[in-house]
């Protein structure tokens, strides 16, 4: 198994939830907060699925996929909007497993797990829709021993827990403090991603 990240050398994760990419505006906006924050903050940007993993939905409601195809395929979607967002975000970095997040933060440049190979070598989530690019957050936000994890919700979620998947409360450690904040209150997300955790 990869070797982790040292406790508390990510004091954030922040989930960035594939809806955002639907409005460009917001998705930008988005991706600035995440920047800014970034600057004085050693966080690590976990994407959702986005419109990768819906092709992954799509498929399974038509064709039926096993639970395990359609949970590395939708695992794959994530990696997928990880170049995306990385692409969109000057000074961000694609890495694949905590050694590559460390090597990032070093660098002074922003982390965007792809996160299929690390979950691939270490399976530690049941193959389910119940499972989500959320609960894989919480489960990486633990693992790398972070103090906050942040979800970026689209513009009209209601942070609540009817806002995140159904394994989510079983995936996010006790150590670790979440949060939902919506796309269209970039004020919020600003004043979240710098707060003291």
């Amino acid at each position: 198994m990869s070797e982790a990240v040292s406790p508390l050398r990510i004091e954030t994760v922040v989930k960035l939830g594939g809806g955002v990419f639907a409005d460009a505006v917001r998705f930008n906006a988005a991706l600035a907060a995440i920047a800014a924050a970034a600057l004085s903050r050693r966080l690590l940007i976990v994407p959702g699925g986005g419109p990768f993993a819906d092709a992954v939905r799509d498929v399974d409601r038509r064709l039926g996929l096993s639970d395990t195809a359609a949970h590395w395929m939708a695992v794959l979607a994530m990696d997928q909007y990880a170049h995306l967002i990385a692409s969109r975000l000057a000074g961000a970095v694609v890495v694949a497993e905590p050694n590559g997040v460390a090597a990032a933060l070093d660098a002074r440049t922003i982390p965007v797990l792809a996160p299929y190979r690390w979950l691939r070598e270490a399976d530690p989530l049941p193959h389910s829709w119940d499972v989500t690019s959320d609960s894989i957050a919480a489960w990486v936000a633990g693992r790398l021993g972070a103090r906050r994890l942040v979800l970026v919700k689209p513009a009209g979620v209601q942070g609540s827990d009817e806002t995140v998947d159904p394994y989510f409360a079983r995936a996010l450690p006790r150590s670790v403090t979440s949060l939902v904040v919506t796309a269209d209150r970039i004020d919020a997300l600003r004043s979240t991603l710098t707060d003291e955790a």
